[in-house]
């Protein structure tokens, strides 16, 4: 009995192995970005988000097994809850945001893309007034410097959650985002596109999702 109870477990982590897939991915992220698979990190930036102009572009494999929920968090820098950057001095500004992604098999077969079909949910927006930007001493939560945040919801990068009532990704051109540094390193499939939260200044932190058939 014991000895098939054995040959089970190996013919089930045999199964589990064969169906699943490797994919390679390509991510650029203004200025910072995590992806998950299922819950569960396969790539982080590389570059620190706390490093001047960090945008970069990122390569990289992992294994899968179909279906399979991407998870994208991403990020663009604020230097506290204003929402701003350079405070403080003559650069004193809303940052602005932007992720692009694409994923193949390997065949080279594009299995997904950033588009409108994915679903953002913005977890940190800030200032709530873009006048804020101009304030000689911008201090979060006070004036045109409010800001909303929300936890990241439980679950929301895996199977069975509930995103029917998150918003559809926002779309935005390169003269919008203008990317750079990595950027061309990529040749980006033509359906994928640059995404963020609906606006690309006060959508400081998005959380991104799409279930891969």
């Amino acid at each position: 009995m014991q000895h098939a109870t054995a040959m089970t477990l190996m013919l089930l982590v045999s199964t589990t192995s064969i169906s699943a897939e490797t994919f390679s991915a390509d991510v650029w992220a203004d200025n910072w970005f995590e992806m998950r698979i299922n819950g569960v990190q396969v790539a982080e930036d590389s570059v620190p988000i706390t490093t001047e102009r960090s945008f970069n572009a990122e390569s990289f494999a992992f294994d899968a097994e179909r279906p399979f929920v991407i998870g994208l968090v991403a990020r663009d820098f604020r230097e506290n809850d204003t929402g701003l950057e350079y405070i403080g001095t003559g650069r004193q500004q809303m940052g602005d945001g932007g992720v692009i992604l694409q994923i193949k098999d390997v065949a080279g077969a594009t299995v997904a893309v950033s588009s409108s079909d994915w679903q953002c949910l913005v977890t940190h927006t800030a200032p709530l007034d873009k006048s804020c930007e101009g304030e000689a001493n911008p201090v979060a939560g006070e004036g045109a410097c409010a800001f909303e945040v929300e936890d990241e919801p439980e679950g929301w990068d895996q199977a069975g959650f509930d995103a029917a009532h998150w918003p559809q990704a926002s779309t935005f051109s390169e003269q919008e985002v203008s990317p750079k540094d990595g950027y061309d390193r990529i040749d980006w499939v033509e359906d994928a596109q640059l995404i963020w939260g609906p606006d690309l200044e006060q959508s400081n932190t998005v959380l991104c999702r799409l279930t891969v058939e």
